[in-house]
This record gives structure tokens, C-alpha cells and sequence, in this order.
């Protein structure tokens, strides 16, 4: 294994669990420093793209270009991905709690939303009057302003998943094979949290597994932004608007009988089929570039 591909998986996973050691000290993710941790774990990645950078003493602008830090060499196709992963994440989370409703794998409660009102009460927040016009707004707010909220913490990742990594995986092991390969190790990378139940807490410490499927699957569409501009910057959109909608979609189920997140939602089984339909017509449709890693350095 080369030097500086060791050096950023031994930096990203080893800070990754350092980070996390907490959780697992006491309190789990029910932790009052559960977010604060899940935070600074999504820089860890950068962490090891530094830590590559310092083995291949390549220049600060060429290694800003071949990481994916800049617009590409197209310029409006980069921009028109951008807007794509602005809008196209929140309509795939919410048509996955669609499809969810209509085969019957998940209830929704649109007027009185009781599964919003049982999560405020949960948490000993006041419950508005007009909690639906609430509603509209945070999905709007999360919508519009959630890529931006969420763009540093988000470039934390994916400038080492998608910037650094995945053209090193593409180089040696072609786009297919790279895409995957990329979103195993993506999916593998969240272990100390999704060890705890993160995002599948039915499942226990087999949440685990369980999201490295939606990682492949996810790793897939984001990575052909990255590929398909040679910019990081789509890739940080997709995945800050993801973190911002994703939550937010759930609660719109009935408290009586809440979603099944392993079955419904954009993380679950019908969030699955969606993402490998999209996947399948991308890398279908339309070729994506191969950007070249960048040099090894001379011995």
C-alpha cells in the first residue's frame, strides 16, 4: 500500500474513533456531546487529505486542482451540478417518504403531524399553534439554506471521500469499481457511530452494515458529481443538503405508528432503490471524467 493513501485512511478512521471514544465512554448518542463530536468527526477525512499532501510534496495550487477544490475546467457545467444537488437531494428524500406512504411501508400524518409535535415534546420544546405553517418553514429553511449551514462540515468529508480518494480508486480500478470501492470505505468510515445504532437504531450495532448499503449506493451519485465536473464542490452541496432534509422527512410520519427507517426514507430500503435507479441512469447516460490523483512523490 502506498505511503500516502496508508496515511489518509490511518488518519481519517484512527481520529474518527478518537473522536467518537466519548460516545462510547457513556451516554452512547444519547450524549449531550453526540453532536458536537458527530461534527468534528466529518473533518477527520480532511486530516488525512493533509496528511497525504505532506507525502507528496506537491504544490498548494496543483494540489488544490487535482483534489477537486476548484470549479473544474468547466465552469457552468460545475455551477448547473450544483444546482442539481440543491434541488434534486430534497425532491429524492421526500419522493423516497412518498413512495414510503403509497406501498404502505411507512404513514404519514401531514394535518396533525404528531410524530413532529412528539419529537418537540420529547425534548421539552414548547409545540407551536400553527405547527404546520412551522413545518413548511423548516423544510423550506433546510431546503434553502441547509447546503450552506452544512457546506464546511460536509467538505470535511468529501473533500477527502470524493476529492482525494475516489479519483485514486478510479485511477487504479476504473470509474465503476472506484465508485463503489469509494462508498464502502465512505460507509465503513461512520463505524464508531454507526456501531451505536446511528440512523438505524431498530438495528443495534448492525447499523453498521447496514449503512455501508447506502453508502455504495449514495457514494455512487455523489461521486459521479465529482467525476463527471472533476470539482468537489456538487459533492459538498449533495451531502450538506442530505444532512440538512433527511432528518426532517421522517418527521412527517404518524406518532401511532412511526416509519421504519431500515424501510422508508432516503437512508432505507425504498431510499435504496431510488439511488441505484439514479445511479444506473448516470453512469448510463452520461460519461463522467477521470481526474488523475495526484503524483507519488520520486523516492
Amino acid at each position: 500500500m502506498k505511503k500516502p493513501l496508508l496515511a489518509f485512511l490511518v488518519l481519517a478512521f484512527g481520529l474518527s474513533w478518537a473522536v467518537a471514544l466519548p460516545l462510547w465512554w457513556g451516554g452512547g448518542l444519547a450524549s449531550p456531546l453526540a453532536g458536537v463530536l458527530a461534527t468534528l468527526m466529518m473533518f477527520t477525512p480532511t486530516v488525512g487529505v493533509l496528511g497525504a499532501w505532506a507525502l507528496t510534496r506537491t504544490s498548494p495550487r496543483v494540489w488544490a486542482r487535482e483534489t477537486g477544490l476548484t470549479l473544474g475546467p468547466d465552469r457552468r457545467r460545475t455551477w448547473l451540478m450544483v444546482l442539481a444537488a440543491w434541488l434534486g437531494v430534497p425532491l429524492l428524500v421526500f419522493l423516497a417518504i412518498g413512495v414510503g406512504a403509497l406501498t404502505g411501508l411507512a404513514s404519514l400524518d401531514l394535518d396533525g403531524l404528531s410524530l413532529l409535535r412528539a419529537s418537540l415534546e420529547s425534548r421539552g420544546m414548547g409545540v407551536p399553534v400553527e405547527l404546520g405553517t412551522v413545518a413548511v418553514v423548516q423544510i423550506v429553511l433546510a431546503v434553502v439554506a441547509g447546503p450552506i449551514l452544512n457546506a464546511i462540515p460536509a467538505l470535511g468529508e468529501e473533500w477527502g471521500w470524493r476529492g482525494w480518494l475516489l479519483p485514486r480508486l478510479v485511477s487504479s480500478n476504473g470509474v465503476f469499481a472506484g465508485l463503489l470501492m469509494s462508498g464502502a470505505v465512505w460507509g465503513l468510515w461512520h463505524a464508531p457511530l454507526t456501531l451505536l445504532g446511528y440512523n438505524y437504531p431498530r438495528l443495534g450495532s448492525w447499523a453498521a452494515l447496514y449503512f455501508i448499503g447506502f453508502c455504495v449506493l449514495a457514494g455512487v451519485v455523489v461521486g459521479w458529481l465529482r467525476l463527471r465536473t472533476e470539482s468537489v464542490w456538487p459533492a459538498v452541496v449533495a451531502h450538506a443538503s442530505l444532512n440538512a432534509i433527511a432528518p426532517l422527512g421522517l418527521l412527517l410520519g404518524d406518532a401511532a405508528a412511526p416509519p421504519n427507517e431500515v424501510l422508508t426514507g432516503i437512508t432505507g430500503l425504498v431510499g435504496w432503490v431510488l439511488l441505484a435507479v439514479l445511479a444506473a441512469a448516470l453512469l448510463r447516460r452520461r460519461r463522467a471524467s477521470t481526474p488523475q490523483p495526484a503524483p507519488e512523490p520520486v523516492p
